[in-house]
């Protein structure tokens, strides 16, 4: 531990002879505690001095916390085990103050690691070693924070992790233990906090973001960020530098974007990655970490919550030998979990899939994987190119991004094989009109696209807490129902909050789909240059439901609210 007590100025101020040196600092050594607090022990001063003196040398209260009757709201505040190892004991709480006795006040680590570990400001009063003692026992006696036996049993539910460094090119063997690790210092505890408390929280990306005044913690929660915590600003180049190199990054680099992996791994079987990626801002490096958790990846297009309609039609494009299906939607809409899943069904022994992502999110099982590395000019389209010769039957590019991976990846479908892509459009009918302006020509991809699939993911209704209500005029106007579309006796519900849904009224997410398939009529059209609202239109007449459609059904079965339904379709 470290104290800040000069021994030369505690000597003089408590009139301790040469002599009884020695003694006390083979006392110290074999205690491992303070000067001051094996001066104490060894007789050389009593309590009364000993809280005296850094009361005065500090400038801080005396205060004995015997005689508190403290909430166990605020003893959870720290860990038990944290408070016999920092010798400290909280007993109230103020704002964002959190008010300490402690037997060793000039412990500067232990109040720094308090202050990262609660996100609040210590505020440090002397106290008598013995009465602190008793409050511990006490406590203990009582049954109260038994649940909080030092770090390792309040992260118990995670199991213990162990954090390996992975690259693109390979995954390092050693990795090391995160709770050892979480005794070194308070950077490493507050990045080893941040991710555990992201897993049990089942966030899906962690944003680590620097302005010039304050630097923040955020959680993608079923696809909404939520705040999390606010470590210190003198925190940020540390954290940084310690997710750098968790993740096999440069940690000299600081002006160019760049992207890696840490894996993380417990004792208890469960696996996770997170993708992270660094990008230079205005006041410092900002980190997204995407956690790839295969645990949650559904890997049946039956599993996805489709409508039994567009799930058909799905199956139908896929079942073809040869053509394109597109997925299409923003970024975190679930197109590559639909992607796999189609995959998958797919995925027999007589058939060679390959496919070329940036990055590869997950390892599939009998699937021929490639990372791209523009670096080196390992491209979508140069790996396209070399697929050709690899005799594939199906082939799955992870975005078409430009006119070349565009034109390949339709050729591709026009000469006997299977193309799974994806774009960033709004609908389905408007991919149609994005590749046009990439520069394919119509007549190639009127004869090569078989169906595009537009998606999002709306968040759930917690079914815990979910309160039924009418359907309102306010609903009525803000969701432009039409008169055919308004059904009063729908089940329609509301968020509200429980302790389930971390009080959010959401639990969970579900897709929600717009599938268009390419008819004859709408292959003319495309022949034809026809406009995006003409590919709607005959679209909508042969009974193509709009993301907005899907979306009021899943409103009106009680599944969503309607707050949802405005978030994600227009």
């Amino acid at each position: 531990m470290t104290n800040t007590t000069n021994i030369q100025e505690f000597m003089s101020w408590a009139e301790i002879s040469p002599e009884e040196l020695p003694g006390i600092k083979a006392l110290q050594h074999r205690k491992k505690v303070s000067f001051v607090r094996a001066a104490l022990m060894n007789g050389c001063i009593d309590c009364k001095d000993y809280v005296r003196f850094f009361s005065e040398k500090l400038k801080i209260p005396v205060v004995d916390p015997s005689g508190f009757t403290v909430s166990e709201a605020i003893q959870r505040i720290v860990p038990r085990g944290l408070c016999r190892t920092y010798n400290c004991y909280p007993f109230y709480k103020r704002d964002n103050s959190l008010f300490l006795a402690m037997a060793e006040p000039d412990n500067i680590l232990a109040v720094d690691d308090i202050r990262f570990m609660t996100g609040l400001e210590p505020v440090v009063h002397a106290c008598d070693p013995d009465s602190l003692l008793r409050c511990l026992a006490r406590d203990q006696d009582h049954g109260k924070g038994e649940d909080w036996q030092g770090l390792e049993e309040a992260l118990a539910d995670m199991g213990e992790l162990d954090i390996g460094y992975q690259t693109q090119e390979e995954e390092v063997s050693d990795e090391t233990s995160l709770l050892q690790e979480a005794s070194h210092t308070p950077v490493v505890k507050m990045v080893n906090l941040i991710i555990m408390d992201a897993i049990r929280k089942k966030a899906s990306d962690i944003h680590i973001e620097a302005y010039e005044k304050n630097f923040r913690v955020r959680y993608r929660l079923d696809g909404v960020l939520r705040e999390a915590m606010r470590p210190p600003v003198t925190m940020k180049a540390a954290i940084v530098s310690r997710l750098k190199i968790m993740a096999s990054l440069n940690i000299a680099e600081k002006r160019l974007p760049q992207d890696g992996r840490i894996k993380v791994l417990t004792l208890k079987g469960q696996e996770a990655e997170f993708r992270v990626s660094i990008l230079p801002t205005l006041f410092g490096e900002k980190i997204v970490m995407r956690f790839l958790d295969k645990s949650a990846l559904q890997m049946d297009l039956g599993l996805l919550g489709i409508d039994e309609a567009i799930l058909k039609a799905i199956q139908g494009v896929i079942a073809k030998p040869f053509g394109m299906f597109l997925v299409t939607g923003p970024t975190g809409s679930g197109k590559t979990t639909t992607l796999y899943s189609a995959l998958m069904e797919l995925n027999k022994d007589g058939v060679n899939i390959q496919t070329v992502e940036d990055p590869v999110e997950f390892s599939l099982s009998g699937v021929n994987q490639v990372q791209v590395n523009e670096q080196i000019g390992l491209t979508f389209s140069a790996s396209l190119r070399s697929f050709l010769r690899q005799d594939p039957d199906i082939i799955l590019v992870g975005e078409i991004r430009d006119r070349e991976t565009a034109q390949i990846a339709v050729k591709a479908a026009l000469t006997g094989h299977l193309v799974f892509s994806t774009l960033h459009t709004n609908d389905a009918p408007s991919t149609v009109s994005r590749l046009l302006n990439m520069g394919v020509e119509g007549f190639l991809l009127a004869s090569a696209v078989s169906g595009v699939l537009a998606q999002r993911l709306a968040r759930r209704l917690c079914p815990a807490c979910k309160r039924k209500t009418g359907l309102t005029f306010e609903m009525i106007g803000k969701l432009s129902l039409q008169e055919e579309e308004i059904d009063e006796s729908a089940a329609v519900f509301e968020p509200v909050g429980c302790p389930q849904c971390n009080h959010s009224g959401y639990k969970g997410r579900l897709g929600i789909y717009e599938m268009l398939v390419i008819t004859p009529e709408i292959q003319d059209l495309i022949l034809k240059e026809g406009t995006e609202p003409e590919i709607r239109g005959t679209a909508l007449k042969q009974g193509m439901q709009t993301l907005r459609q899907n979306a009021l059904k899943k409103f009106k079965a009680g599944q969503i609210s309607y707050q949802e339904v405005l978030r994600i379709t227009a």
